[in-house]
């Protein structure tokens, strides 16, 4: 089976399992005390260091498995992943999930005859294409044993997770406008400059240009290797809300937000 699907699949499995409270979910600190009666296995899972940054991205990740009455579990393969982790753009107040998840493998580590696991140096950091609009700087590192090694059956499932804080620099949008007031037809013209960390590339930076309150933007591009861009779009009779959006590609450099002060003269007056 392809990693990306067993991916995707292992962390639908894991918040089955937390929905249907088919197994227990101990923090990272939690002692083979905390274990239901009925429970099989007990994970943990935490972090060294707790936290990261721009120049500090590794951790070693550790674990324990022990058996319901706290006695160590050896020899149990416990997958691990990181899960970065975005909030999902919701403007309408629906009951769906506010956070979407992109899990990546961190290897399957057997516990030892102590009921430990560990694996050192995990990169915690955004692996892929992926834009990184809307990317929470809390990592998610998600510890799974499953008994029958069956995915579709969640009822043998156990599962842990912990955080790891990606401390993110900040970055800064600067922009003008060809004109603050407009109406249907006319076309906006925004250019401006994202300024990232020293020693930081700014080429490649995403920016979003939203004109309407239910899409979180309308058109996007991606600065040049100074930092600079140049957007435009046609206005709509109905567009009310104008704004900027930015999105470095490294998750260690935070995105950032400025409301323009545009004034749409084709909306009905209140």
């Amino acid at each position: 089976m392809p990693s990306k699907t067993l991916t995707t699949r292992l962390a639908a499995t894991a918040a089955l399992l937390l929905a249907a409270g088919a197994l227990a979910t101990p923090s990272a600190a939690a002692k083979p005390a905390d274990a239901a009666p009925g429970d099989a296995y007990v994970l943990t899972v935490s972090t060294n260091p707790a936290s990261t940054d721009y120049d500090n991205r590794r951790v070693d990740v550790t674990g324990t498995v022990t058996k319901a009455d706290g006695t160590p579990a050896p020899n149990i393969p416990v997958t691990l992943q990181e899960v970065v982790r975005f909030t999902t753009w919701n403007p309408w107040g629906d009951p769906i999930d506010p956070t979407y998840y992109e899990p990546r493998d961190l290897g399957t580590p057997v516990s030892d005859a102590d009921g430990e696991f560990t694996v050192p140096d995990v990169d915690i950091d955004h692996v892929g294409d992926s834009s990184l609009l809307n990317v929470q700087h809390d990592v998610q590192i998600t510890a799974l044993y499953d008994e029958d090694g069956d995915l579709n059956t969640p009822q043998d499932g156990h599962f842990a997770d912990t955080t790891v804080a990606a401390d993110a620099k900040s970055s800064s949008v600067s922009y003008t406008v060809n004109r603050k007031k407009v109406k249907a037809g006319d076309v906006l013209v925004v250019q401006g400059k994202v300024t990232l960390p020293e020693g930081v590339e700014p080429e490649g930076t995403e920016v979003f240009l939203q004109t309407y309150w239910e899409g979180q933007y309308r058109v996007k591009t991606t600065t040049e290797d100074d930092g600079f861009f140049v957007m435009s779009v046609r206005v709509r009779g109905y567009d009310d809300t104008f704004a900027l959006r930015t999105a470095p590609r490294d998750l260690y450099v935070a995105g950032t937000e400025r409301t323009l002060p545009i004034t749409n003269t084709s909306l009905p007056r209140t």
